[in-house]
Parts: C-alpha cells; structure tokens; sequence
C-alpha cells in the first residue's frame, strides 16, 4: 500500500499586538508550496493554521494540539508527517525548570513534553519531522537525541546580539511580555512568574499543556513509562540552540515580504540541491547560510542517528523536481 504524506504548517504573526512579528505566515505559506511542487503532499492533507486570516483555522494552542493529533492518529507506518511551526518561541518556569515552548496564538503553550507525547503516538515505521522556527527551539522535542547542536556535532557559542529593528526582529517572548499578556487575559494585575502555571490552567483547563496539567490533575510522567524514545521516529530541525534567538527578517525594508531566517535558509537549500539532503545535510548547509549573512542563530538537530542520514521528508531520487 502507497505511503501518504500529511502535514500542519501553522504561522503566528500576532497581528495588532505588541507582540507582532511579520514573516512567519509568509513562511508557512511558501513551504505549503514547496511541499505540494517538490515533496509531492496533496493539497487536501496540509493543514494552515494562521492568524491573519480569519477564513483559516485560528493556531490556538487547542487548535494546533488536535491538528497534530488529528494526523499522527490517522498515520500509518511508512507514512510522512510534517509540522512546521513559525512565530514565538519562549522559556517559561512551569515545573521545576524553565521549559521550551512555542507560543500559539492565545497564549496557550505547548511545551517540549506535548510534542514528547504527541510523537509517542507516531505509528512505527512512519516519520515525524518538525522545522520550529522560533527562539529557543533546541530540545523541543524532550528527550529526543542531540545530533547537531551545542553539545555534540557542530559545537557553537551562544552569540546572540542585538540586530537592527527595522532589519531583524527577535522570535523571543520575554518573561515580562508573557506576564503581561497573562495578567490581561486573567484580570489578575499582581500576577508574577510563581502564578504562570496557575493562570494557564484557569484559562486553559482540560486544553493547556500536559506540563500544566499534571499540576492540578495528577497526570502521570508519561515521558519516562510511555513510547518509543531512543529509536523513535521524531525529527526536529531547529531554527536555533536552545540558549538563542531565532529571527524574523525583513532585509527589503517591505514587511511583506519578511520571512523566518532559519525558513528562508531551508527554502535556499532545497534550492540549490534538486536531489534529496539528508537531515544533517540539510541542518549543517543552513547553518552555514545563515552564518554568512550574520546571523547570530545556530540551528540543531535532533533525532536518532538513522534519521539523521536519512532524506528530508523521506523524499526519492525518482520523485519529480
């Protein structure tokens, strides 16, 4: 039986806010192309998620959860699934530790334990490649091997800098801008860094992150009883290190035609290489690309050392370019 190709792309520009970022629609909208004229994905399983639209499906953290879980459920194995992500990316202190996580559109966070849990759920056999172009993107798979980043492969200090604001903006929420937001939403204008995870569920509930759950309903540390870990078929391509920025560039100076740094190298890339690149390939050209155009973003891989050598999105020497 032929294999099936699905994916979710969601951008989150945040429009009308003092959050809002430019290019992250544009980047989901140009990989939807490069999905349907490359890689071969019919049009019917790509899933956009985006906020500047209001006839498409709003990213809410609900939202984006159910998409994801809406393909994997449907999945078998030799499958291809694929979720693309651009727009914030944060470090917040939910359990213990600051985590990383991407930052929907309501605010409602999916941390590195909700995309552990959703690739758990991967039917053996099939693949799981996720592209975060978002700050602090490293590791936001949990415990997925390290293949390219700080500690092992292509080893890179933490130089991230202040860029020009007309040129480049930071993916990153700060902690205060995330306060914020929060205290708005909940009408709780005392609320501080030791009451997040109180707030997300308040507003959230049953929706919120699994890391947030497990605070008030007891779930279980699915990560260390559950699924495949060490030899599981999630990827990630991460737009940086986890310590880093991510960037949303505008080089023309016409927002509308701003794109994701780590995006906009993956789509260079593809380009100059008509054949399939391996996902270390892929991962170690981009980051070459963005080093020579100064950025300060040092993208990273994460998966089994199979996946590692193996092509982006499973493609085939025989598929038509």
């Amino acid at each position: 039986m032929a294999s099936n190709k699905y994916a979710v792309l969601v951008g989150c520009n945040y429009p009308n806010t003092q959050n809002e970022l430019h290019g992250c629609v544009n980047d989901v909208v140009g990989m939807q192309s490069t999905l349907l004229t490359r890689f071969g994905f019919g049009k019917e399983n790509i899933e956009l998620l985006i906020d500047t639209d209001e006839s498409y499906t709003k990213p809410t953290g609900e939202n984006i959860r159910k998409a994801l879980l809406n393909m994997v459920g449907k999945a078998k194995g030799g499958d291809v699934l694929f979720f693309h992500y651009s727009g914030h990316g944060t470090i917040i202190p939910i359990h213990h530790h600051k985590d990383e996580c991407i930052v929907p559109c309501d605010f409602n966070f999916l941390t590195d334990e909700d995309f552990r849990e959703i690739v758990n759920q991967v039917p053996e056999g099939a693949s799981f490649t996720m592209v975060s172009d978002s700050c602090h993107s490293g590791g936001l798979i949990d415990k997925e091997m390290e293949q390219i980043g700080p500690h092992v492969g292509a080893k890179t200090p933490n130089t991230c800098e202040i860029t020009e604001v007309e040129r480049k903006t930071s993916k990153f929420l700060p902690l205060d801008s995330i306060l914020q937001v929060l205290r708005e939403k909940t009408g709780q204008a005392e609320l501080e860094v030791d009451d997040i995870k109180t707030a997300l569920f308040d507003l959230f509930g049953g929706n919120s992150s699994c890391k947030v759950k497990k605070q008030f309903e007891g779930v279980r540390e699915f990560v260390a009883e559950q699924g495949r870990v060490e030899e599981d078929m999630g990827i990630l391509l991460s737009g940086c290190q986890s310590d880093e920025t991510s960037e949303d560039a505008c080089p023309s100076g016409n927002v509308g035609e701003a794109f994701g740094a780590f995006t906009n190298a993956i789509q260079m890339v593809l380009g100059e290489h008509p054949g399939p690149i391996s996902n270390k390939e892929l991962v170690l050209s981009a980051r070459k690309l963005l080093q020579r155009d100064e950025y300060s973003q040092h993208p990273c891989l994460y998966c089994s050392n199979r996946n590692a050598d193996a092509n982006f999105l499973c493609e085939q020497s025989t598929n038509p370019k």
